[in-house]
This record gives C-alpha cells, structure tokens and sequence, in this order.
C-alpha cells in the first residue's frame, strides 16, 4: 500500500473533506468468516474521496469483474477476492437490462462501451475500440464502476436505432430498475463511465451541430447535461478521476500513486506516462511535450510506487520502467515459456508493487476455443523471484477481468 507518509495525509484529507460514496452499508462477509477489521483503502490517485467499508474497498482485495449472458438474461458480477487464498469474500451482481449496449450486433446502433469488451464472449464478437489487448481492456472496464463498486454505467439505446444515452444500474437492483440520464431524441452519448464518488456519469456525446464532446450527468436532481471539455469522437475510451472529478480521453490510463502522473496512450500521440492537468479533454500532442517514452512497452499493466511502471514489452515478457527516464530495471519476467505455445497478458500490480496478475492463453484468442474455455490466471512477482501462483475457481472464465487491488 502507500507509504506510512502518504497514509497519514490520506487521513488528513479525509477528516478535512469526508465524501462517503454511494453504498455505504458494510456488506456481510464470506459466509461462515468473521468480519475481517481491516481499514478500507485509499484509492490511488483519488485520495481526496473517503471509501464505506464493504469487502470491496478494504486493504488486501482484488476485485473482479465478469458477464453472464443467457438467452433471456445478461448479469455482471463482481467478486472481491481474498489474494492470500484466493478466496471469494464477497459477490455483487449488476442486472443489465436488455435496452444496454452489451454487444454490438447488425441492425442496431454500434456503440462504443467497456461494458461491450466485458460481455465478449466469443473469438468471433469485436472490440468497439481498436485495440484490445488486456492492458487496454482492464483499465477502461474498470471505469465502468465507482470507487466502491456499487454503481455501474451503461449507453442504452432507444428503438429508433439512432439514439443512445447514457445511464446506470446499482449493485442487486432489478431489470427495471435502470435510470435512463438522458431522454431527447437523437442523443449521442456513448463511452458512459462514473465519477469516483458516483454521483455522476461521464460520456462523449455529439452537439446538434456535429461537434464530439465530453458531458456528464448527475445521478440525482434532474439530470442535466453538463459539458465538460472537447473530446475526439467516440473511438476513444474515457478514465475519469480525481475530486472534483476530471475525464482524459485515451487508452491504458492508469493514475500513479501520488495522482500527479498517469499511463495514457492514443493514436499519434508520443509517450506512456504524462503529467495530469486539471481540465477534461482528449489526450493530445501538447502534454507530450513532457511525456515519457517506456523502451519497448506495448502495455502498462500498472503502477510500482510514482517512479516505475510494468510494462509488457515486445518479446511477450514483462519489465519494470523508470517512469522518468523510460529505461527498462531490473531483470525481465517471463510468464509463459516457449513450449507452451500461449502467451501472456497483464492486468493488475499489487499495491506494494511485488506482485501482478496475468492471464495466459493461445495467441490472439482470449476466450480459447469456445467449446473448451478454460480460465489461466497467474500471479507472478515483478521481480521475476519465485514461482507463479495458479489463481483457479469455477467462477472464473477467461472473460474475467481483474480490475482493482487495493
């Protein structure tokens, strides 16, 4: 976690300006466990919000995200994790309604959404966005959902097929239950993610004259449109962050632990890591005049204190980067060997930096062969010492995404 230091200021913050986000009840624990005390984390980069205590906040949590889809039901659960054991503590489940864009098929609106790349389920169904490595997926998935993990966002569409408007769904609430945030015919809003605290949803969206925008929504009161700063079109992810929240429009965005500095990337853009600034808007050229290049990274899995990030580089193996200088440290880890004909993606780093989580499969195919879908989960040290540990259980699937660890 952070630093003993960073710790005390977190409380300082917290006592100055304490924001509890929706959901604040403390869910029970694992059946037949006592409540463990532990105190409910920081969250890195955000640490002007205070979090409830629930098993999905608290110190020493991994959570995870997965979608179920049946024939006349689509549900997302998320499970925060023991990573001692690898142990289910608690479960929470989403209710995606059937106006949600989960998939994007013929004869409807295409809609750019992370929760379309979370509901994948098959070799043969796309990305909305261009690419779709997991160090790509994970993080704008876990923009889906607030800090505690109690709302989720969703684009629905209207049955004129050209309207889409952004919404959200709250944890164990019913099919009907949705909250439709815009109502105006014609509406363009895709992209739909919360803010931190939940009290509102982020999304690009198209002015009647044609201009691409980021908007958001409160969750109470009436709804209204607020524009928040230009952005590029819905190609384009959005990571919102921060208090008073701000949106930065690219891919991999991963906050540092200090939030000064992210992990962005975007098309014609130079860099991996950026300084943050304090408006909302795409990722552009102007901040990469400070940026720094990471030799060889083609994704950042996350985070190993403010001055390092891990990085898959292009032989498939992991290294860790100085966020300054872009030179690679330390010895390279492999996860997979040559024999096993697969290879490995990154999703998650612990906060102490010791550990990340990475999932193995055949090349350019996530999900296996769909008759035969078998979950390769692996926890491995940064530094390469030691043996992986296998992360098994019948909940997983290789559609499940590792989204936090506190």
């Amino acid at each position: 976690m952070l630093s003993a230091l960073r710790g005390k200021a977190a409380v300082l913050v917290t006592v100055l300006a304490v924001l509890c986000v929706p959901g604040c009840d403390s869910s029970p624990s694992e059946e037949g466990e006592a409540p463990q005390p532990r105190p409910s984390a920081p969250y890195r980069g955000n640490l002007g919000y205070a979090l409830p205590d629930s098993p999905f906040t608290r110190e020493g949590t991994v959570v995870t995200a997965t979608c179920s889809m049946g024939a006349r039901y689509v549900g997302v659960e998320v499970q925060a994790w023991d990573p001692e054991r690898w142990r289910v503590r608690e479960r929470r489940i989403f209710n995606v309604p059937t106006d949600a864009a989960f998939s994007n098929y013929s004869d409807v609106k295409a809609v750019n959404s992370p929760l379309v790349d979370l509901c994948r389920s098959h070799p043969d169904s796309s990305s909305p966005y261009a690419v779709d490595d997991l160090e790509y997926v994970a993080p704008r998935v876990r923009a889906l959902f607030d800090l505690a993990f109690t709302r989720m966002a969703v684009v629905l569409r209207d049955p004129d097929g050209r309207t889409s408007h952004a919404g959200f769904v709250e944890a164990e609430a019913n099919f009907d239950d949705i909250v439709r945030l815009g109502e105006a015919a014609g509406d363009d809003e895709q992209n739909a993610v919360m803010a931190p605290d939940g009290r509102s949803v982020w999304f690009t969206y198209t002015t009647p004259a044609g201009e691409h925008r980021i908007g958001s929504r409160s969750v109470e009161e009436d709804h209204r449109l607020s524009d928040e700063g230009p952005a590029t079109g819905h190609d384009l992810p959005l990571a919102v962050s921060g208090k008073p929240p701000r949106a930065v429009q690219a891919n991999t965005v991963r906050l540092a632990p200090g939030g000064r500095r992210l992990t962005a990337t975007a098309p014609r853009v130079f860099g991996h890591v950026f300084d943050t600034w304090n408006s909302s808007g795409p990722l552009t050229r102007a901040p990469a005049r400070t940026a720094t290049l990471l030799d060889g990274c083609v994704g950042t899995v996350g985070w190993i204190g403010d001055d390092r990030v891990l990085c898959r580089v292009r032989s498939g193996a992991f290294r860790t980067m100085n966020a300054r200088t872009g030179r690679a440290e330390g010895p390279t880890v492999t996860v997979v060997q040559e024999n096993e004909g697969m290879t490995a993606e990154g999703l998650l780093v612990s906060p102490d930096g010791k550990r990340f989580i990475a999932s193995v499969h055949p090349p350019d195919d996530r999900y296996g062969q769909w008759e035969n879908r078998q979950d390769d989960f692996r926890a491995v040290s940064t530094s390469g010492e030691g043996e992986a540990t296998d992360i098994s259980d019948g909940s997983l699937t290789n559609g499940t995404l590792f989204l936090e660890w506190w």
